[in-house]
């Protein structure tokens, strides 16, 4: 699977991609047809301390995903981010089981 990352607004260090492409990765094990996905990673301006954005976009053959948390850090939005994908794709290989049935 393909991991693309952009960063809005700013430089993503290396450390940063890497954990990130790391993680979203691990949901190849949880559903194996993902084709690729796009995480896009954005400071928002506000006065708030919870102001890094992580959206992920996962593709799979006829439908997509879309997943956003707000967080402190971009480590902990993209965890939340991949554990709500994991809980997605599981859903949809339960419906496809149960139709096979």
């Amino acid at each position: 699977m393909k991991v693309f990352v952009q960063s809005v607004n700013f430089n993503a260090d290396k450390e940063l991609i890497l954990f990130v492409e790391s993680k979203v990765a691990t949901l190849e094990k949880y559903y194996d047809k993902v084709l690729d996905s796009e995480v896009f990673l954005k400071v928002q301006q506000s006065s708030e301390k919870e102001n890094k954005a992580v959206e992920v976009k996962m593709h799979v053959p006829g439908d997509e995903f879309i997943v956003k948390k707000v967080c402190k850090t971009f480590e902990e939005g993209t965890s939340l981010c991949v554990d709500a994908l994991k809980r997605q794709l599981n859903k949809r290989k339960e419906k496809q089981r149960a139709h096979h049935v």
